[in-house]
């Protein structure tokens, strides 16, 4: 009888273990950060103090990318030291090296980030996140050259294993989903899905109102502006209306938002939350 209870015991704690190990497996399958990622009473608190444990994030931008870290910026004013970040994570903080390396993915050129990348990680080895951002380079961009961007990301995920690389699509530029960034961001889109890439969608969520209202057959663009009628003007802005129509300090908070508005950098906040936390563990699922 002894023998029989010390099996079942040991069996049990055989199971269990196999469900903590696979729980606490990271899945990049499902990691696309997007409009569906900026509900930010969803993440779970552990996994934000989890991220503030274990994350040493490295973000290069230049003015369209800054929309992140202004909108992280006012979510500490507006909801408190639970969000806090610094270059160093002191004080209980993330650490996230703002402005890390110079320039973006499409500046100075399409592909030098790539070595500076290098450089940086070599310097700083225990940075364990990377995120560029484009400015507007993916309207312009040709096939190749998002495949170039696509195969020096690989590289860099092949060279430096230990770190996580997140990919960005470009910001909208009205000229909706027939246009040359739509395409470009399609193909960044269906690479990091078929690869099981991390994506953070900068586009998707500029497509969206934070009640889901989709606005990118409305050819929106990076200030939120949108087509109301089909006429070829811009003549509506759901983050205008949306904030008009909400509480300020209870629904969205003010905060800079290069070439755009508040509500943008808010939701472009949020998901970098949820974004950490995933990486810090969470199964969002």
């Amino acid at each position: 009888m002894k023998s029989l209870k010390f099996f079942l015991i040991l069996a049990a704690s055989s199971l269990l273990s196999g469900c903590e190990k696979e729980n606490n497996k990271i899945s990049f399958e499902d990691m696309i950060i997007d409009h569906n990622c900026t509900k930010l009473s969803s993440i779970p608190a552990e996994y934000n103090t989890a991220a503030k444990q274990t994350l040493h994030i490295a973000y290069s931008h230049t003015s369209h990318g800054s929309q992140l870290t202004t909108g992280m910026e006012g979510l500490v004013t507006f909801k408190g030291n639970t969000y806090a970040w610094n270059n160093g994570g002191s004080n209980g903080a993330l650490d996230l090296h703002d402005y890390a390396m110079s320039g973006d993915l499409g500046n100075p050129d399409r592909t030098s980030w790539a070595d500076r990348t290098r450089t940086y990680l070599n310097a700083n080895p225990d940075v364990n996140v990377v995120i560029w951002s484009w400015c507007g380079q993916v309207s312009s961009a040709t096939e190749a050259d998002i495949n170039t961007y696509l195969n020096l990301m690989s590289g860099l995920e092949s060279d430096y294993s230990d770190v996580k690389f997140v990919y960005m699509t470009g910001h909208l530029d009205g000229t909706g989903l027939t246009g040359n960034l739509h395409l470009r961001n399609e193909q960044i889109r269906k690479f990091c899905k078929d690869n099981e890439r991390i994506l953070f969608d900068f586009a998707d969520i500029e497509s969206y109102n934070p009640d889901g209202t989709y606005f990118g057959d409305k050819k929106p663009n990076d200030a939120c502006a949108y087509d109301t009628n089909g006429d070829g003007t811009l003549d509506g802005n759901w983050a205008v209306e949306w904030q008009n129509s909400h509480a300020e300090g209870v629904d969205w908070y003010s905060c800079s938002s290069a070439h755009s508005e508040p509500l943008n950098a808010n939701q472009k906040a949020y998901a970098a939350w949820w974004l950490w936390a995933r990486l810090a563990g969470w199964d969002s699922k």
